[in-house]
């Protein structure tokens, strides 16, 4: 092995190039089992960021399901999820491009199941018995006012248009049907709540035809956020709820509620998207689940009967997505050292086969940092987390008294976490010679309900303050260069970081992808789904508007005195490009540093291979100009103005 080089901080050549990480990784979202054969959907940015439902079969082969042009992904809520369904060889899923339900049998094309309109589809389940599906209808047919939730059937033996079945709250999610077809299980909740706040779960009895008898709320309420109803094999409802203030497992039975497992840990995931699961059934009386501790996930198998929990080993740090089926589970997952995978695990024999990878690059682990879970303090007395990844690349070492740049990570949501699964875009960074310090913020998940509403009211404030300690705190240590502190986010950790870069005066650099700059104009202007999210994060508006005018950076560009790089979907509904071109004309205005980058054909989040690439070596570049180091090898310059 060859001596490493000196060189500075920031200069480091990586083999971790942007080119490696879009054109050898892909996301896996949903999965799902059908008889012998498993499927999930992979999002391909070298497809223009095209959704593709894939099978593989019992002897190992695996074939895309869904052809071009189809995008199997759908728009309710914005954020989609819960996109598609197998039942008997047969798929069914949400088209993106036109919001229609698709039905494709085996070896056949993509055939339309509802009309053309303005309605969208997702979560749906088969009522075999009425031979029709049950799904999530979100109706935009009439402009100027909000979308019209519903949870609606549709059948599959003749044309003919979705018929509303349940109607009357703002929101609906995971309508279930029970084994026998006689109940049918979903949650609701209305304005001002977000799902991680409060939601019911209500059971209904179905009559011979499907219509409803009557119905009856069983659990949640305002300030009691239910997650995941699931019918077990003999009949029961399960759920998982944070009424203790972690969301834990119980049963609706006999007419009341019980506790199948209370322990300080988190079975829930915040309902972002549809279709998310953290328990499935591989018996009547066993559960395979998984919960996060610490920012640890878990999987275990649970005895419904006697409330034994038994440890199943695996290698990794986050699991989700569980399924099940008599006596395997599948489940996505990852570690710090293995990037996502979708993983089969044999209940009797324990083997765990990995059946996917999101990325199949071997990288020589001398390149690789891995995350430190770190607590430190913060205002108030509280304790905030973060995952520190150190700079790593043996090829180099740097000049005696040197201390590496920091990159702050502020998540979005912000009601979500950070995780620690190997990320090759962190890696991009720390091999490079980059600190980065992944925050789990006041108002994060996996740390119980008391440290999700500790944002409650201080958006913009305590979330802030945990990034700005968080790097403060390795500053301190002597771990990173206090005067080449930087923060990135995007969405609503684009806030957090241009709230940081006006508000603070810690950061010398920043970049903010599709960040929310002005909160009064997100209050009038986003989608249903998060039209009230605010309410609890700053307060009720218009009432409290001198909140919204407060905290938005917008109002305060004298304040911000570091440069600043801002990357933007031109197609973004739920934080539109004025946010971003705004603030960029008032930062040039004031003749700093500032570059703005936007990507026709984007929404919320880059999906294309091309964009993903532009952003991260963008990103680097600007770091590189503000900071006065040289890159290894050229990339393509970005415009700055007032430089």
């Amino acid at each position: 092995m060859t001596e490493p080089q000196f060189s500075p901080y920031g200069s480091w050549k990586s083999p971790i190039t942007s080119d490696l990480i879009v054109s050898s990784t892909i996301g896996l979202g949903e999965i799902a089992i059908d008889g012998d054969d498993i499927y999930w959907i992979e999002l391909r940015p070298s497809e223009g960021g095209r959704n593709v439902i894939v099978r593989r079969t019992p002897d190992g082969q695996t074939i895309d399901v869904t052809p071009p042009p189809f995008n199997a992904r759908s728009r309710v809520h914005e954020y989609g999820g819960g996109a598609f369904l197998v039942a008997d060889g047969t798929v069914y899923f949400s088209n993106f491009a036109d919001g229609r339900l698709y039905r494709q049998t085996p070896g056949s094309q993509p055939q339309p199941l509802t009309p053309e309109s303005s309605r969208r589809y997702a979560d749906a389940i088969c009522d075999r018995q009425r031979n029709r599906l049950i799904c999530v209808c979100e109706d935009l047919t009439v402009g100027g006012r909000e979308p019209i939730n519903t949870l609606a059937t549709i059948p599959l033996d003749r044309d003919e248009d979705a018929q509303v079945l349940v109607i009357g709250n703002d929101f609906y999610a995971s309508p279930r049907l029970s084994p026998d077809g006689s109940r049918l299980a979903w949650i609701a909740w209305n304005h001002p709540n977000m799902p991680w706040d409060g939601t019911e779960l209500w059971v209904a009895e179905l009559a011979a035809d499907g219509s409803i008898v009557s119905s009856e709320r069983v659990a949640g309420s305002i300030d009691e956020s239910i997650f995941q109803p699931e019918w077990s094999p003999d009949g029961i409802l399960y759920f998982v709820s944070d009424r203790t203030g972690w969301w834990n497992l119980y049963r609706w039975h006999n007419g009341s509620v019980q506790p199948v497992i209370e322990m300080e840990a988190e079975f829930g995931r915040p309902q972002w998207v549809f279709g998310m699961s953290t328990y499935a059934f591989d018996s009547a009386n066993r559960i395979a689940c998984t919960y996060t501790q610490e920012g640890t996930w878990h999987l275990v198998s649970l005895n419904t009967e006697t409330g034994k929990l038994e440890k199943i080993d695996t290698p990794y740090t986050s699991i989700s997505s569980i399924k099940a089926d008599a006596g395997r589970v599948l489940f996505g997952a990852g570690s710090p050292t293995e990037a996502n995978s979708i993983v089969l695990l044999d209940l009797a024999s324990q083997q765990l086969t990995t059946v996917r990878r999101s990325s199949n690059v071997a990288i020589d682990t001398g390149y690789l940092s891995e995350p430190q879970a770190i607590a430190f303090p913060t205002t108030n007395g509280y304790t905030a987390y973060a995952f520190f990844y150190p700079p790593q690349n043996h090829d180099y070492k740097a000049p005696d008294g040197d201390l590496p740049p920091l990159l702050v990570k502020s998540h979005g949501g912000p009601t979500a976490a950070a995780s620690s699964t190997f990320n090759l875009s962190i890696q991009y960074w720390t091999s490079r010679g980059f600190g980065f310090l992944d925050v789990n913020y006041r108002g994060s998940t996996g740390y119980g309900r008391e440290y999700r509403k500790q944002l409650e009211g201080e958006w913009g404030i305590a979330d802030v303050d945990d990034c700005v300690n968080g790097a403060k705190y390795l500053a301190d240590k002597g771990l990173v260069d206090g005067d080449r502190l930087t923060i990135a986010g995007g969405s609503a950790g684009g806030y957090t970081t241009l709230c940081a870069l006006t508000f603070r005066n810690t950061f010398k650099a920043g970049a903010s992808y599709y960040g929310v700059s002005d909160l009064e104009a997100l209050a009038q202007d986003t989608h249903k789904f998060e039209s009230r999210y605010l309410d609890s994060l700053i307060g009720p508006y218009p009432q409290q508007r001198d909140r919204y005018l407060e905290r938005s950076p917008i109002h305060f560009s004298d304040r911000l005195s570091c440069p600043a790089i801002f990357f933007q979907g031109l197609e973004d509904k739920v934080v539109p490009p004025n946010q971003a071109e705004t603030m960029v004309e008032a930062i040039r205005a004031k003749g700093l540093p500032v570059a703005y980058v936007p990507f026709e054909g984007e929404g919320h989040g880059f999906r294309r291979a091309e964009n993903i690439k532009r952003a991260l070596e963008a990103e680097l570049y600007f770091y590189s100009r503000i900071f006065g180091f040289e890159l290894a090898e050229p990339v393509e310059p970005v415009l700055i103005d007032n430089l």
